[in-house]
């Protein structure tokens, strides 16, 4: 049985991860409400996390974004104020 289990995981060990995580700094230069997306200087689009307060952003504040990339679509799941 403990060969079994260490075949299976040595197996799922070598297939890569559907989601990578990353993050960006930069300022937001578009924020599109409808599609919930911020755009930042480097003009990469990031997605929003459900029910984002959108109250809490505006254009030309300078963040800090921790997001996954999952089908070439980056998803917020962190976003703090950077201080600069």
């Amino acid at each position: 049985m403990r060969f079994i289990v260490a075949t299976f995981m040595f197996v799922a060990s070598l297939f890569p991860v559907g989601a990578l995580a990353d993050d960006a700094q930069g300022k937001i230069t578009s924020i599109d409400a409808d599609n919930s997306t911020i755009t930042l200087d480097d003009g990469k689009v990031y997605k929003l996390p459900g029910e984002f307060d959108l109250s809490v952003i505006e254009e030309g504040m300078k963040v800090t974004l921790m997001f996954d990339v999952v089908n070439k679509e980056r998803f917020i799941t962190d976003i703090e104020e950077t201080q600069e």
